[in-house]
């Protein structure tokens, strides 16, 4: 039976996956520590929202660097290799048949396989890219793309433990932001396990604890520091 993989070496899904944890956990955390300290519900709505912007903007401008950099130096990796296949055919065909006799493939088979890919410049190319550099040179990420699906998720997740400021104040609020920055944590978990076809129970209790302890610490801390000031 004919199976499909998805795309998991582009960025753009992990950059998703980590900007919606990453806004829900850094921006219910800053929204806690913030009312921990028993300021006015208005600064720690201006506090949320920015926290929101600031942190997509930077998650963007970091995912876009990161990635764009990787794509770079992978593609100089690729220039290289592509000079050798031209220049040195013979002894990049024989490091190719070396590598297949690593694979359990027998001499004169190996340098049989070898020999045919490297007959195609390109095949030749994509081969020594897979084996030696561990990459697919068709794969190697859109960093724009990663960029906005940063930006978007991460946005989307810092908005949900503010939706309680912006409606209402108080201890009211203060549950409500934990509450909801604790059950969209534990919903990221399961469709993160779901994509990952591992353990439901497993990942959700991970992206518990993760919410849950930031939460109480910024929480215990704002109050703390609020204490302190007075």
């Amino acid at each position: 039976m004919v199976h499909r993989h998805r795309d998991v070496q582009g960025g753009t899904a992990r950059a998703a996956v980590f900007g919606v944890s990453d806004g829900l956990v850094s921006n219910v955390a800053l929204i806690l520590g913030i009312a921990g300290a028993g300021t006015d519900p208005s600064f720690v709505r201006l506090a949320g929202i920015s926290g929101l912007l600031a942190g997509a903007i930077s998650m963007a401008a970091g995912e876009f660097v990161s990635l764009k950099a990787q794509a770079e130096l992978v593609e100089r990796e690729l220039e290289i290799e592509r000079i050798s296949i031209a220049e040195n055919p013979e002894a990049e065909e024989a490091e190719l048949a070396a590598i297949y006799v690593e694979r359990g493939l027998d001499p004169d088979q190996a340098g049989r396989v070898a020999a045919e890919l490297m007959s195609d410049p390109d095949v030749a190319l994509e081969v020594h890219a897979r084996e030696e550099l561990g990459v697919d040179p068709n794969q190697l990420g859109n960093p724009t793309a990663a960029a906005a699906a940063s930006f978007v998720a991460f946005a989307v997740g810092a908005f949900v433990p503010l939706v309680p400021w912006l409606i209402g104040s108080g201890t009211s609020a203060i549950w409500a932001s934990a509450i909801s920055g604790v059950g969209a944590a534990a919903l990221v978990g399961g469709v993160l396990a779901m994509l990952t076809e591992r353990s439901v129970v497993r990942t959700v209790v991970r992206q518990l604890l993760v919410a849950s302890g930031a939460c109480a610490a910024t929480y215990v801390i704002g109050g703390l520091v609020g204490a302190s000031v007075v």
